[in-house]
């Protein structure tokens, strides 16, 4: 069995602001340390459950929070950015199953911890006419490639996202959020013992991937029309509102590179 798991920050337990997160900041060593933790203890769980290869792509911000040396020795590591399918470069069909390990709920959801959906530029994001944040976009994208997300972990409302979206997925939540900067979080351990049972649990009982019919539509509405208008810059975009872009593919892969560039080039606004 082949594992893939996407890695965020936002959803670890321990990890409640922001500035934890920035590559800089005075506590971001600590929330790498943090986030290290989880994400070993979901290898060591997908290892219990017999897999032979897992694969660790670091998802978080620059995309260099995890050191190798530190990394579970069985694990292969992707780390660095840019990357043409960011938070789920490398994911494939030759994988049986996608973790997400430290996610959090989409922009615009409350009380959430950090929420958001890839940028601050993004307000809200439809796939199909269906509400999605990064846990539904990496999903797709997974389930294109005919692999099942077998366990989302974070907080209680990235934990009901996940639900709600893939339906009897597996969960951990790791922390309550009291709101976007405060939450109640559970002690390191007990939070690591959670995802690494929760990591083995899931992939012994692994349901279907998420499917989307073709075509696929992404719509995007931007937090100000300036965003929204570098964005209908791409080819083959379709402007809907002073804030919303649509684009439209048969292959998901180019509809997620479309993505890529509207998030990219709203940030030039």
């Amino acid at each position: 069995m082949n594992v893939y798991i996407s890695a965020d920050m936002e959803g670890i337990s321990g990890v409640v602001h922001g500035a934890q997160t920035e590559p800089g900041a005075r506590e971001y060593d600590r929330a790498c340390a943090l986030m290290l933790g989880e994400v070993n203890a979901a290898v060591e769980g997908a290892l219990a459950a017999g897999a032979a290869r897992v694969v660790v792509n670091d998802s978080h911000w620059n995309m260099r929070n995890l050191r190798i040396e530190e990394l579970h020795p069985a694990a292969e590591l992707i780390s660095g950015s840019p990357k043409p399918f960011s938070m789920v470069q490398g994911l494939d069909a030759s994988f049986d199953a996608a973790l997400f390990v430290g996610y959090h709920a989409m922009s615009g959801t409350s009380p959430a911890s950090i929420d958001h959906t890839y940028t601050d530029a993004i307000h809200h994001v439809w796939l199909n006419g269906r509400e999605v944040g990064e846990i539904g976009i990496n999903a797709a994208f997974a389930g294109f490639h005919g692999v099942p997300v077998a366990l989302v972990t974070g907080d209680q409302m990235a934990t009901a996202e996940a639900r709600a979206l893939l339906g009897e997925v597996a969960t951990v939540q790791v922390k309550e959020a009291y709101s976007r900067s405060a939450a109640r979080c559970l002690p390191v351990a007990e939070a690591r013992r959670l995802v690494r049972e929760g990591a083995r649990a899931a992939l012994a009982q692994r349901r279907g991937p998420l499917r989307f019919d073709a075509p696929y539509a992404l719509k995007v509405e931007f937090v100000n029309t300036g965003q929204a208008e570098m964005a209908a810059l791409m080819p083959g975009s379709e402007r809907l509102d002073h804030r919303v872009v649509q684009y439209s593919h048969t292959s998901y892969v180019e509809v997620y590179r479309a993505w890529r560039v509207f998030y990219n080039l709203a940030g030039a606004a």
